[in-house]
C-alpha cells in the first residue's frame, strides 16, 4: 500500500460506492481518506460505511482516515402555488414569513434571522446564483426586493446573504445529533460547514473536546476577512469552491484558492482543495483537460489534498475518479516545476527548537539523499512540522497512538505506521529502519533522517535529529 505522491485523496462515499468492494477498490486506486456526507444518509448507512472501512483499514494494515462533513444551516425559500415561477429581471419580489405557497410577486422564507441582518441594498443570490435579488426595504419579518437578475425558481431552493454575517451559528439541532453520533462511532475529522466567523470554530471545538480534528470548511467570504484567525482555531481548512464560487464572484475564487493554501502552508495545517475537481467524471469515464489543470493547479499550490465528492459518491465512475486523481497528483509531483514552486515557496522555519531540527531534517535528507524523513510522534505536532518543509523524500510517521497515525494521513507526503512506545534510543533506530524496509521505503545500505522528542512520549518536544544506516540495525 505504499504510495508514490505526496498529496492525499479525499473521496466521498453514496449510493455509487458503499459496498465493501466498491469501497476497498476505492482505497486500493488512491483514496486515504474517505468523506462521509451527513447532508445525505440515515445514521445506519453510515455506520455501515464505517464498520466496512474499519474492516478494509485492518485488511489492508495502513491506517485509513474518515472524515464527517456535517451539514450546516439550510436558507431555503419555500413552496410554491405551481411548484414553480418565473422572476423577471426589473420585478418586485416580496420575501416574508408566511407559509402560504408562494406566487410570482412573494415568495415564503421562513427564516427570521435573515430579516434581521439585512440592510437596503443587500444582494441575495437563489438557486446557487442563477437569479439576484436586491433588498430594497425590510422588517423584522419580509423583505421587498427587485429582481435583477430573473429566471425560474421552484420550490425549496437555497438562499445565499453574500458578505452579510448572519446571526446563527454554524451546528444546527440536527448537526449536534450528527455529531454526537459520529463522534460515538470514531470518525478521525469534523468538516465544519457555513463557517462565518472564528467564534463557530471554537464552539464545535468545546463540542468535540478533542475526541476528533476540526476541519473548517470556508465557503463565505465573511470567513476569509478572519482567515487568519480561523484557521489557528482549525487542525486543517477545506477550501470549499462550491459555496464560495456563488457568493464570490467566480473571477475571485483562483485567488482565494492561492490566498487560503499559501496561509495554511505558513503556519503548516493541512488544507484541501474541494468541489468539482473532476465533475464531468460524474457522467463519462475521462475528465477534460480543464478538469486535470484544475487538479494539477491545487498540487502546484501546494495543497495537502484534493477531494472527490459527486464523482465518487453518486457517479458512473467512482474507481476510474480516483484512479485519475491519483495520475494527475504523481504526474504533476515529478515534474521539474513542481519541485522548483516547492522549494520557492517553503516558508522559513519558526523560532522554535522543534521548527529548526525539522528544517535542519529536510537539508540533512537532501545534503545525503537519504531515503527518507522518519518521525515519533505522540500528538502528530512533529510530523506536521515535517510536511510543512515539503522535503524531496517520503515522511515516515511512527506514532503509538491510532487516532493520531488516522488523523495524520490527511497531511501531505506521510506514511502512517501504529507502532509500540519506544523506551531508548537505540530502539528508536531499529524500528525506524524495520519499518522503513518493510513498506519498501529505504533499502539495506540507504540512510534515514529521524527526529523525535526527548524524553518519549511528550507532545511538543521534537528535539532530537538521528542519522542511521539501514544496514546497521537491519
Amino acid at each position: 500500500m505504499r504510495r508514490y505522491r505526496n498529496a492525499k485523496i479525499i473521496a466521498t462515499l453514496g449510493p455509487a460506492s458503499s459496498t465493501a468492494a466498491t469501497i476497498e477498490a476505492l482505497c486500493l486506486a488512491g483514496a486515504d481518506v474517505f468523506r462521509f456526507n451527513f447532508s445525505h444518509g440515515s445514521h445506519e448507512d453510515h455506520r455501515e460505511r464505517y464498520d466496512i472501512v474499519r474492516a478494509i483499514e485492518q485488511k489492508l494494515d495502513r491506517p485509513i482516515a474518515i472524515l464527517m462533513d456535517l451539514q450546516g444551516p439550510k436558507l431555503r425559500v419555500g413552496k410554491f402555488a405551481d411548484g414553480k415561477v418565473l422572476l423577471k429581471a426589473g420585478n418586485k419580489l416580496r420575501l416574508d414569513m408566511d407559509e402560504t405557497p408562494g406566487t410570482e410577486a412573494r415568495a415564503p422564507l421562513l427564516h427570521p434571522e435573515v430579516y434581521s441582518a439585512l440592510t437596503a441594498g443587500t444582494e441575495l443570490l437563489l438557486d446557487d446564483g442563477k437569479i439576484r435579488l436586491r433588498v430594497e426595504s425590510h422588517g423584522p419579518d419580509f423583505a421587498e426586493t427587485a429582481v435583477l437578475t430573473g429566471g425560474m425558481l421552484s420550490d425549496r431552493k437555497g438562499l445565499n446573504v453574500p458578505d452579510v454575517v448572519l446571526p446563527i451559528s454554524a451546528l444546527t439541532d440536527k448537526d449536534r445529533r450528527d455529531l454526537q453520533f459520529g463522534l460515538d462511532l470514531g470518525v478521525d475529522w469534523v468538516a465544519l460547514s457555513f463557517v462565518q466567523r472564528p467564534e463557530d470554530v471554537a464552539e464545535a471545538r468545546k463540542l468535540i473536546a478533542g475526541r476528533a480534528a476540526v476541519i473548517s470548511k470556508l465557503e463565505k467570504p465573511s470567513a476569509i476577512d478572519k482567515l487568519t484567525e480561523i484557521i489557528e482555531l482549525s487542525d486543517a481548512v477545506m477550501v470549499a469552491r462550491g459555496d464560495l464560487g456563488v457568493e464570490s464572484p467566480p473571477e475571485n475564487v483562483p485567488i482565494l484558492q492561492k490566498r487560503i493554501v499559501q496561509a495554511c502552508r505558513h503556519v503548516g495545517k493541512p488544507v484541501v482543495v474541494a468541489t468539482q475537481m473532476l465533475e464531468s467524471m460524474v457522467q463519462n469515464p475521462a475528465p477534460t483537460r480543464a478538469e486535470a489543470s484544475d487538479v494539477a493547479t491545487a498540487i502546484y499550490d501546494g495543497a495537502d489534498a484534493v477531494m472527490l465528492s459527486a464523482e465518487s459518491a453518486a457517479g458512473a465512475y467512482p474507481i476510474e475518479a480516483v484512479s485519475m486523481m491519483d495520475k494527475i497528483i504523481q504526474r504533476v509531483e515529478k515534474d521539474d516545476t513542481y519541485r522548483m514552486i516547492m522549494e520557492a515557496s517553503r516558508e522559513a522555519p519558526e523560532n522554535t527548537a522543534a521548527d529548526a531540527i525539522s528544517a535542519a531534517a529536510r537539508q540533512v535528507a537532501l545534503t545525503l539523499r537519504a531515503a527518507a524523513v522518519v518521525t515519533f510522534t505522540s500528538s502528530g505536532s512533529t510530523t506536521l512540522r515535517a510536511a510543512r518543509e515539503r522535503p524531496l523524500v517520503p515522511i515516515v510517521c511512527l506514532t503509538a497512538d491510532r487516532r493520531v497515525a488516522r488523523r495524520l494521513v490527511l497531511a501531505w507526503g506521510t506514511h502512517n505506521t501504529v507502532t509500540t512506545e519506544l523506551t531508548s534510543f537505540g530502539e528508536m533506530v531499529e524500528k525506524a529502519c524495520r519499518i522503513a524496509l518493510d513498506q519498501d521505503i529505504a533499502k539495506v545500505g540507504e540512510r534515514l533522517v529521524i527526529t523525535a522528542g526527548v524524553p518519549f512520549g511528550t507532545p511538543g518536544t521534537t528535539n532530537i535529529l538521528r542519522i542511521a544506516w539501514v544496514e546497521e540495525f537491519c
